[in-house]
């Protein structure tokens, strides 16, 4: 396994991150150990979990997964092994779910960040997180597939970036953080962090961005990646396969039991008619090249020069074998060639 800097922290990341968005929805604590013992057997070393997760969110599942992760920790003793990373939710828009994630009032104030790390911490059974992101920014802003924004409400109201750096700063001094990032981040916001964090010296200063990429959405590459690149804070990238859709299981209409797609309507972002037109096209490049639709599209993201580590998810051991595995591959000039072919035909169908 390849290790690679988190941004300019000194931590040092597998190529491979462990995402655990289905650990208590569509997978049980007994799963969630087997894929943890596993992913560490082959040296995965980053964990990103959330306190909102599993996904979907709702009342009776929330902080699920971190919990899971706290009592494996718990049971194998095994916390520095590890780089964990979690996030604390913003505001929804619908009631902030219902009230249920500290009292509907979750926002990125110093009281609301306190809190929300102090209750993930007290879940993983650990006295500190290597990293603790904001998981979308407080603000109106294109995230989630948002697209367009042609103007701001008069009373838009957001926490000044110096006050949630300051909070960040004071859970680093306190050893509770080893760092901070963001999550569905733009260039403005990653940039508004940055100034912020020198404009206080001694401050925590942002270390990544966790943002989906993939070979259906390779939207980061028009704004973030250079910010990426010149700032040296990497991209986390999530949704690699685009909720399952560039494994393949779901090409000809196939909806497979159990599957994300097949048991939630909401997860419709990268179905639309010109995805399933590129899947076909990326189906057919790896098949020359002999390699799964799954692991062609791993490779390409975990070789993208402003990618830290690519966050896979899985809901079976097969499925989680042959994601980790894809860290062995390095795609060639010509299949790169090919990919870009399509991705210049059938531009980021699904941003």
């Amino acid at each position: 396994m390849q290790y690679r800097p988190l941004g300019t922290t000194g931590i040092q990341v597998s190529k491979i991150c462990l995402g655990t968005m289905t650990w208590g929805e569509q997978n049980t604590q007994a799963q969630a150990f087997e894929q943890l013992d596993y992913a560490h057997s082959q040296g995965v070393n980053f964990i990103d979990t959330a306190e909102m997760y599993p996904v979907p969110p709702n009342r009776d599942t929330y902080s699920t997964t971190e919990q899971y992760i706290g009592a494996w920790i718990k049971a194998r003793g095994k916390r520095d092994d590890f780089v964990l990373a979690s996030k604390i939710a913003g505001p929804t828009g619908n009631n902030n779910l219902d009230g249920y994630i500290r009292g509907g009032n979750n926002n990125f104030s110093r009281a609301q960040i306190i809190e929300a790390c102090n209750a993930s911490l007290k879940r993983l059974n650990t006295d500190y997180l290597d990293l603790y992101q904001l998981h979308w920014p407080e603000r109106q802003a294109n995230f989630f597939g948002k697209l367009g924004l042609s103007g701001l409400s008069t009373d838009e109201q957001f926490t000044p970036f110096a006050e949630i750096i300051e909070a960040m700063s004071e859970l680093v001094q306190q050893g509770k953080i080893r760092a901070y990032g963001l999550s569905n981040e733009t260039a403005w916001g990653t940039l508004r962090h940055l100034s912020a964090h020198e404009a206080l010296p001694g401050s925590a200063r942002a270390a990544s961005v966790q943002n989906p990429y993939n070979l259906l959405n390779r939207s980061y590459e028009v704004g973030m990646a250079e910010v990426s690149l010149r700032e040296h804070v990497p991209l986390l990238a999530y949704s690699p396969l685009a909720f399952g859709v560039l494994s393949g299981k779901y090409r000809h209409g196939q909806k497979p039991a159990g599957a994300r797609l097949t048991l939630f309507e909401r997860f419709q972002r990268y179905t639309k008619p010109k995805a399933v037109e590129a899947v076909e096209r990326y189906a057919a490049i790896a098949d020359a090249a002999g390699l799964s639709l799954t692991t062609l599209a791993l490779a390409f993201v975990s070789e993208r020069a402003f990618v830290a580590s690519n966050i896979i998810g899985a809901t079976t051991m097969a499925q989680l074998r042959e994601n980790i595995a894809s860290a062995d591959v390095v795609l060639g000039d010509d299949v790169l060639n090919a990919i870009d072919e399509v991705h210049a035909e059938i531009s980021n169908p699904c941003p």
